[in-house]
């Protein structure tokens, strides 16, 4: 045994050690109980979009290595931007059936015009995807972050009651509408309350072969 306090007394080396395994077990009872509580949000949030009760599933495009943009970006020229990878494709696909498997009916699909978002959205095959400019990113220029958002926000509002409807943006957006940061084709599904985004649950399924 390796005496990280060598110079400490037999009674406090004891208590030190007492201390270690404490810390210990609840660092190996944490894993378990963050994954029980990550299984039971997601499923609460499939639970609320197959109740047909106008949850809505905000989510970030599937997996696209790297961060914003390049220089040059230009809106109707995907080969100026950041795209899906083969994996991001994949994952697209997959969420897509998993909504299918459950029998989850979705009314629309809303999309960013970035590249990354559409192709995304057309790959769920859940619907014919309709652009949204509230949905596009505001990474590159935060200035009309709070006007997009309400905005964005004013837009759920209006949907008609009891429309599901998934929505394809970027982190930057989801972030600012609910207060999470998304891992790439991750779902947060919730509701427009008012000014506030109630979050009912995540739903996260991975990039085949790893990613997020």
């Amino acid at each position: 045994m390796i005496h990280l306090l060598p110079f400490a007394t037999g009674h406090a080396k004891g208590r030190f050690r007492r201390l270690v395994l404490a810390l210990l077990a609840l660092l190996v009872l944490t894993g378990p109980a963050i994954e029980a509580a990550r299984a039971s949000g997601e499923a609460e949030a499939w639970a609320a979009l197959s109740s047909n009760r106008g949850a809505i599933a905000v989510m970030r495009h599937a997996l696209a290595p790297g961060t914003g943009d390049p220089a040059g970006f230009r809106l109707g020229d995907c080969s100026t931007q950041r795209n899906l990878d083969d994996r991001g494709r994949a994952q697209a696909r997959a969420i897509g059936a998993a909504f299918r498997e459950r029998g989850i009916a979705v009314d629309q699909v809303l999309t960013s015009q970035w590249c990354r978002a559409r192709e995304t959205a057309a790959l769920l095959g859940l619907g014919e995807p309709q652009e949204l400019p509230d949905l596009n990113s505001f990474f590159a220029d935060r200035r009309e972050a709070e006007s997009q958002t309400q905005r964005l926000a004013a837009a759920i509002r209006a949907l008609p009651q009891g429309t599901v409807a998934v929505l394809v943006t970027h982190q930057v957006n989801i972030t600012a509408l609910s207060g999470v940061y998304p891992a790439s084709g991750e779902i947060i599904v919730g509701r427009q309350e008012g000014e506030l985004f109630t979050v009912i649950g995540r739903i996260a399924l991975t990039a085949p072969g790893g990613g997020s």
